[in-house]
């Protein structure tokens, strides 16, 4: 998530109406093709342990997708702020049927006593992005809870690298370049309806990873 100058804001709001823009069947057609997408990819397999979102307006529905991986035996994970008031959110189990509630930003959540579950321990973490480019750099809702979850993702004395972290958005939601910050964590895929894309890593990107 880039700096909040004025041109990254001004960025944010554009396509954030380029992405309520794409309606009706067109927005069908797209969801549903993206959801196919991330349904063929091989963390998408039995045993995996893969957070998914609930969608707030103007997102990416993947409600199938969740669906889908649930009847696979995919043990499927959801965000759910823990503390609003330091930008902290964890993953939590997501079944069909659960009870829901809503939060302070209006989106659905899991509700009840459910255990948290850190990034790390999942396979994949499939999140929502405002922006993206092809280097995998990519814009969100300013709030920062994502990269406050994934924070661990760039400590270099790391070897392994997960979760695989896939960013979805609509083909208008792409822009050309994307000023990185410091605690930014990139995308390792970004899917939209035209199809996967897998970011060119510069080499001071690889290196932070």
């Amino acid at each position: 998530m880039a700096q909040p100058t004025a041109e990254v804001r001004d960025a944010r709001r554009r396509l954030r109406r380029l992405r309520a823009a794409v309606a009706g069947e067109e927005r069908l057609a797209a969801g549903r093709a993206i959801c196919r997408t991330l349904e063929r990819l091989p963390v998408f397999r039995r045993g995996a342990r893969v957070a998914l979102y609930l969608p707030m307006r103007g997102e990416v529905d993947l409600r199938p997708s969740l669906l889908s991986a649930w009847r696979r035996g995919i043990t499927v994970f959801v965000p759910r702020i823990v503390n609003r008031r330091r930008g902290r959110m964890s993953f939590v189990p997501w079944s069909p049927g659960a009870a829901e509630r809503r939060n302070y930003y209006g989106i659905a959540e899991p509700a009840g006593a459910l255990a948290q579950e850190p990034a790390l321990h999942l396979d994949a973490v499939v999140l929502p992005v405002v922006g993206f480019d092809r280097q995998g750099n990519r814009l969100g809702m300013g709030a920062g809870y994502y990269d406050r979850a994934l924070r661990r993702r760039r400590d270099p004395a790391r070897r392994w690298r997960r979760p695989l972290l896939v960013g979805v958005a609509f083909a208008c939601q792409e822009l050309p370049a994307i000023p990185a910050s410091p605690w930014d964590v990139p995308l390792d895929l970004i899917v939209t309806e035209q199809g996967p894309i897998v970011p060119a890593r510069r080499p001071s990107a690889r290196n932070d990873r």
